[in-house]
């Protein structure tokens, strides 16, 4: 009748039902073990009671019917949401307004639907332009602009519905694009060149953004303008005779625009830009070239080169504007031939002078060309072999669109003027005067006669220092199409497939082999076209517009160091190869870089000057010039052996006022020549002195050397035979070496190398000398009369007298006579300071005797103490 237990059915329930009172039956279920949500939410069992009448086996009992029992188990929140990644991270485009830029998800691991849920989600970071719903959905608030900002970072945590936020928020990374816009990535605006670097890529990291464009071809245009650096380009701005030179040109090219000299004084009234030997002329301007410059009858042959840089020209109607005119000085007005543009053609005239054939003949050539006026300069070379004209524009041939023939002029023996910037109207006109003035640039304006230039040579003297380059033309690869202009300013570049035309492109570099290249900005335009499959409407590509930075060079300072005074007997002048100028003159070219360097004590930059020694680079003239009077050609010249110039690119002119050695060649060869300048004068009565100046340059006066005097003495046979007396009595001859300084310079006592400023102080030393040997002995001769009347036992301390030089020491502890001991010393140390440089060896010898001197003084001194009365007396050595 009682209830003994309660017996729970399933497999490892973690509940147990214990009886509380057995005759009610009344019972409690309870948990074994904690219970987790978590683990599992809710439980069923079945249940059954059972009654006491078991017996000892266990047996017999009686159970009521199954019950089922459902458990569900309460959730506690006890864990905060947690989000699925550590960063979420998108992208966008500018400009635009998105519904949803990304999702962010967290979850709760609690077990009921409150806690479990996130409710909501938050954005920590403030002041963002973005905003987020409840299901974790980020949109921007606003358009987003790639130049404003790049990326963002904002922070956003969730919470669940028991308001419970999550442990760690998460960062979210939004990224913005620019809109996509077709076109060339990864460049930079300004490239820096400096001097010496040699070729260096433009665009080493380019690459072309075709927005997924179906791109099938690709054409690039890559250009350097170089229009605002000297003639077009950096190009070696020697003299034009020079450049002949180097290219190979024959001889005979008469230069009609000289840098202005003392010999080539007719362009000294134009506007010139220095650096570049270029002409400006702006229409009021002409040069008349002096008679005999140019032979007065031109051959069948001949060549007319030049750089030309023109617009066109202002007003309607349009004047001839002359380059080159050969006219009639007086009475007459007839153009022989020139050379002049109008209306943007350029025209070449030849007016055949009369002779047996009166017929029509070619005389006027014509060529119609953009370039004559597209304010570039351009290389121009008129060949002539009449009755064929042909032109070379930047070593490109053109042949004349009209040819006009005309009548022969008839003869007549009116002079001729040759004139360039204008021409001379000699008549016609109540006052002759220039007309037909030309507006623009004219430099290297040249006239060859007899000669025609070929396309090797012309395309030498058009060459530009400075262009486009690829390295590694190999890598390219087959795909890539390219083409230069001749002056490689301009390169083409074709290609199906962008990488390839990117790697191409990386290639591309700018190159200037100058040594000191002209300083300035270099403008650059890649301009693209792109094809595309089967669609009208293509990508566009923007040109790129950049810019070559190249600075400037350290500028070289050129040297000149030699023996800079000497004298010759006139013998040696007058002999038949005279005598040599300069023997042992030195070139060198030093250039000083500034280095900063960071002083640790002071804490601040200090700009450190260091020179580099010994810069090599080509001269292109030195003049040796006669400062003074000028030679005169009866009795005096400058001569140099023309065998000296032989294998290099030397020339050299003679004249009155001097000696010009010209032409681009090593510092090393214009020393060679420079050593082998003789001076001969045979008329050397009237003359005692000359004076020269060596001056050198380079690249046509941009970089000058420092002004090198040198004075040469002419010693006539009076004078030679007395400074011969002098210098036997000053030195013995086996010292009469001249000391060769490190600096170049010669400093010597020698019977024929006098100077003149010397002559002078030499022979008032040789009378102080003649007067301190005269009062020596006579001081000698007394002291022996002292010595052997007072006492005989001083004649021990005596010393023998040596005559074997005449370097004379004075006791300085004598007390005798102070006054005149002491200038007799200084007199003869002057004399010992003109010897020192020639005869160092005497000197050395000298300096030992005197050391033994003095220790013999004093032995005498401390010997005649006792008697103070009584003064010894040397004999000198």
């Amino acid at each position: 009748g009682e209830i003994c237990a309660f017996k729970i059915h399933g497999q490892e329930m973690p509940f147990e039902a214990i009886v509380l009172n057995k005759t009610s039956g009344e019972g409690r279920l309870r948990a074994k073990s904690p219970i987790d949500c978590e683990l599992q939410k809710e439980y069923t069992f079945i249940i059954q009671a059972y009654d006491c009448g078991s017996g000892p086996s266990g047996t017999n009992w009686k159970k009521s019917h199954k019950a089922v029992v459902h458990i569900q188990v309460k959730d506690v929140n006890e864990f905060s949401p947690a989000f699925k990644e550590n960063v979420y991270k998108a992208s966008v485009t500018e400009g635009k307004i998105y519904e949803s830029i990304l999702q962010v998800e967290a979850t709760d691991e609690d077990c009921s639907p409150q806690y479990s849920q996130i409710c909501n989600y938050e954005i920590v970071t403030t002041d963002v332009p973005f905003a987020i719903d409840r299901n974790g959905n980020i949109r921007n608030t606003e358009t987003l602009s790639y130049d404003k900002q790049h990326q963002y970072e904002i922070m956003v945590t969730a919470f669940d519905c028991g308001q419970k936020y999550a442990t760690e928020d998460v960062l979210v990374q939004v990224n913005v694009k620019p809109v996509c816009k077709p076109g060339w990535q990864d460049w930079n605006k300004q490239i820096e060149y400096r001097p010496g670097s040699g070729s260096i890529p433009l665009f080493p990291s380019i690459h072309l953004e075709t927005c997924d464009g179906p791109v099938s071809s690709i054409h690039t245009t890559t250009e350097l303008q170089t229009n605002s650096i000297g003639k077009g380009c950096d190009r070696e701005t020697y003299s034009e005779k020079s450049l002949q030179k180097l290219c190979g040109a024959s001889s005979g090219a008469i230069d009609l625009l000289p840098s202005p000299s003392r010999t080539t004084n007719w362009t000294a009234g134009l506007l010139m830009d220095s650096n570049d030997i270029i002409f400006k002329f702006d229409g009021k301007q002409g040069a008349k070239i002096p008679d005999g410059i140019v032979p007065k009858n031109l051959t069948d042959q001949f060549t007319i080169t030049l750089w030309m840089k023109h617009g066109p020209s202002p007003g309607l109607r349009a004047e001839k504007e002359t380059i080159l005119c050969n006219s009639d000085k007086t009475e007459m007005n007839r153009h022989h031939y020139a050379l002049y543009v109008h209306n943007c053609r350029l025209v070449f005239l030849l007016r055949k002078d009369f002779d047996r054939a009166d017929t029509f003949r070619p005389a006027e050539f014509h060529w119609k060309l953009d370039q004559i006026c597209d304010k570039e300069w351009h290389y121009y070379v008129v060949n002539v072999e009449f009755p064929v004209v042909t032109l070379y524009m930047d070593g490109v041939t053109y042949e004349p669109y009209l040819v006009t023939n005309d009548w022969p002029i008839h003869p007549s023996h009116i002079a001729m003027q040759l004139t360039v910037g204008a021409c001379w109207q000699g008549g016609e006109v109540t006052k002759p005067r220039f007309a037909q003035y030309f507006h623009g640039s004219l430099a290297s304006l040249t006239i060859r006669p007899g000669k025609i230039e070929s396309q090797k040579v012309i395309s030498c003297l058009q060459a530009c220092k400075e262009g486009l380059d690829i390295n590694s033309l190999e890598s390219l690869g087959q795909g890539i199409k390219y083409h230069f202009n001749p002056s490689q300013s301009v390169l083409v570049m074709e290609g199906d497939d962008i990488e390839n035309i990117n790697q191409a492109l990386q290639k591309v570099s700018y190159i200037n082999s100058r040594q000191f290249p002209t300083a300035g900005v270099r403008r650059l335009k890649v301009s693209s076209k792109v094809q595309c499959f089967g669609e009208d409407v293509c990508i566009s590509i923007p040109d790129i517009d950049a810019y070559v930075m190249v600075f400037q060079a350290n500028e070289p300072k050129i040297t000149i160091t030699g023996m800079d005074h000497f004298a010759r007997p006139a013998a040696q002048f007058e002999s038949e190869r005279g005598v040599i100028l300069l023997p042992d003159i030195r070139i060198a070219s030093t250039v000083t870089k500034m280095e900063h360097s960071v002083d640790l004590r002071e804490h601040d930059r200090v700009n450190k000057q260091v020179v580099v020694e010994e810069m090599l680079h080509n001269l292109d003239f030195c003049d040796v010039l006669v400062i003074g009077a000028e030679l005169d050609p009866e009795q005096e010249c400058l001569e140099l052996d023309r065998g000296e110039l032989e294998g290099k690119h030397l020339d050299a002119t003679n004249s009155t006022a001097g000696y010009s050695i010209y032409g681009v060649d090593s510092m090393f060869s214009y020393e060679q020549v420079l050593r082998q300048l003789r001076y001969r004068n045979w008329g050397t009565s009237a003359t005692s002195d000359r004076k020269f100046r060596v001056k050198c340059s380079e690249l046509n006066g941009r970089y000058t050397s420092n002004e090198f005097n040198l004075e040469v003495n002419i010693l006539h046979s009076s004078n030679s035979n007395f400074m011969e007396h002098v210098n036997h009595l000053i030195v013995q001859p086996q010292f009469l070496q001249s000391v060769q300084h490190p600096e170049g310079s010669v400093s010597a006592v020698h019977s024929s190398v006098v100077p003149s400023v010397a002559t002078v102080v030499i022979i008032i030393c040789v009378s102080v000398l003649v007067l301190v040997i005269t009062l020596g002995v006579f001081r000698l001769r007394t002291a022996r009369q002292r010595g052997s009347m007072g006492h005989e036992g001083a004649k021990e301390n005596e010393m023998d007298w040596d005559d074997s030089a005449l370097t004379i020491t004075v006791n300085p502890m004598e007390k005798y006579e102070k006054p005149h001991q002491t200038e007799e010393e200084s007199e003869e140390e002057d004399l010992d300071d003109e010897e020192e440089d020639t005869t160092s060896a005497e000197s050395d010898d000298s300096e030992e005797e005197e050391e033994e001197e003095e220790e013999e003084e004093v032995i005498v001194q401390k010997r005649n103490k006792q008697n103070a009365t009584r003064q010894e007396q040397l004999e000198w050595d």
